[in-house]
């Protein structure tokens, strides 16, 4: 019986542990090829391999021949001063970084030197010999680093998720199973996400990478939730989330790191995300460094992203929709996203700063985090701010053969007519309304009449640079979809 289950076990295995898309459209680094023969069964085999320095993840796959014979390999890994982990035979691929490692092995500093994969032979028998190959793939940085092994889902689409909460590893906190207040797991995060119908959450927790560690290990059991990579770089003269690095990011403004301004450049270099986080909120001891009030300018080349809506409320002096849209009026292109800033998972649903209260709608060409961080930076965005599953917001503006949503550019010259399209689902009863460079558009405001509507709407161009915004609003004014404008003759980024 026990052999039996130990055969499906390894024939199920590359089902469990599948090797990454993106691993096996890459070439190597290295190949090491060998040969474990009979006369080796119960015994370990050394395969060394060299690792240069300036190495920020390494990542291994594994094969062999002859598991029809029943052969048996396991695998481990010591680097040139310790050990790095063992996996056995239950994985045939792990990565490792100085951040976060596949489940089996430990995160850390990747010294250069000598390193050894560590092939145990549980079983061989004395006639066969046994082919093995091991690719050792290298990367020299983390920039927009990935947990999943492959895109979650294919295609182009609306996908729904949570730029802002926090865990066990800053400051979130929930009750334990006998109602004490005690440090939230990240797991509790992630299945209350799942739970409320999300495809993609960034864990923001202060400061620290150890999150990291944790969402590389749950996310191949969330294979319908996609975990990006984030943190919340908390100074005190203002918060931003950091998005796509797992790289650690010094946060001492004032101290190492001489300004938010050389802050961004970081950012930039990195090719990460870093998102102003609740400008507008208080500050001092009511909540320390959470207002945005840096000591000197930035260039807001460098402002990706602003976070408009903080848990669920658009309403009143601390909201950052004001803050976002004066960067607008000078003329910059910057992105509004939303995050729940959530900090106790077991937060009710539909309450304010719930998982998933605002949700941030990004149009992606697929479910993977290069694409959910293109789809930001270039503005395919929209902020539902009644965390519904359902409501679409798509909306388009054509000018004769061009055509732009929201984030573009739309070349419109003096005379001509701009065509939109505005197709809205799960809205009825609402009104549609457009801001044409902050100030309503009278003309346009159309009530939603239908489950699932497209309306068409034209507007004279005179061909100076405009910001025309979208918005989802209740009859009595108050905002339920939040859309990112269309920019009319400005440059192309």
């Amino acid at each position: 019986m026990l052999k039996r289950k130990f055969c499906r076990l390894l024939a199920y295995l590359p089902l469990l542990f599948p090797a990454s898309n993106l691993l096996s459209q890459s070439k190597p680094d290295i190949v090491l090829k060998g040969t474990v023969r009979g006369s080796q069964n119960n015994s370990y085999v050394e395969a060394p391999f060299t690792v240069p320095e300036g190495i920020a993840s390494i990542t291994v796959t594994f094969s062999y021949t002859e598991k029809d014979q029943h052969t048996a390999l396991d695998l481990g890994l010591f680097d040139p001063e310790r050990f790095r982990g063992w996996s056995g035979g239950n994985k045939n691929h792990f990565t490792l970084s100085t951040t976060n490692a596949t489940p089996s092995y430990l995160p850390g500093p990747l010294p250069a030197g000598q390193w050894k994969l560590i092939i145990g032979v549980p079983n061989i028998r004395a006639s066969v010999n046994s082919n093995y190959e091991a690719d050792i793939f290298f990367t020299r940085d983390n920039n927009n680093a990935s947990f999943a092994d492959a895109t979650l889902r294919t295609g182009p689409a609306w996908y729904r998720g949570d730029l802002h909460m926090h865990t066990a590893h800053s400051d979130g906190s929930c009750l334990s199973q006998s109602g004490k207040k005690v440090p939230c797991p990240v797991f509790l995060t992630a299945e209350t996400a799942s739970e409320r119908g999300l495809d993609f959450i960034a864990v923001t927790d202060h400061n620290t990478t150890s999150h990291y560690d944790d969402l590389r290990e749950l996310q191949p059991y969330f294979d319908k939730l996609l975990f990006i990579p984030g943190r919340e770089v908390t100074t005190f003269w203002g918060h931003a989330n950091l998005f796509g690095p797992t790289d650690f990011v010094d946060f001492r403004v004032g101290t190492t790191i001489p300004s938010m301004q050389a802050l961004f450049e970081e950012a930039h270099r990195m090719h990460a995300i870093l998102s102003i986080n609740h400008p507008n909120a208080p500050t001092g001891e009511i909540c320390m460094g959470c207002g945005w009030t840096p000591k000197e300018a930035i260039d807001p080349h460098l402002i990706t992203t602003i976070e408009a809506v903080n848990g669920g409320g658009e309403e009143g002096k601390y909201s950052g929709i004001s803050f976002w849209e004066k960067y607008l009026s000078q003329g910059y292109r910057i992105v509004a996203i939303g995050g729940s800033d959530n900090h106790n998972a077991l937060i009710p649903a539909g309450t304010r700063s719930a998982i998933g209260s605002p949700t941030t709608v990004i149009y992606a060409n697929d479910l993977s985090v290069d694409s959910i961080l293109d789809g930001i930076r270039k503005g395919h965005v929209f902020i539902d701010l009644s965390a519904s599953r359902d409501r679409e917001f798509d909306i388009s503006a054509e000018d004769g053969n061009r055509k732009a949503m929201m984030g573009d550019t739309l070349q419109a010259p003096d005379g001509s007519s701009i065509r939109i399209s505005a197709r809205v689902a799960a809205c009825s009863g609402n009104q549609l309304r457009f801001l044409l460079d902050g100030q309503p558009v009278a003309s346009f405001n159309s009530t939603i009449t239908q489950a699932d509507q497209t309306l068409a709407l034209t507007l004279p161009a005179d061909g100076k640079q405009h910001w025309l915004r979208p918005d989802i609003v209740t009859p009595e004014g108050k905002l339920v979809l939040l859309g990112n404008p269309i920019y009319l003759n400005y440059q192309e980024k």
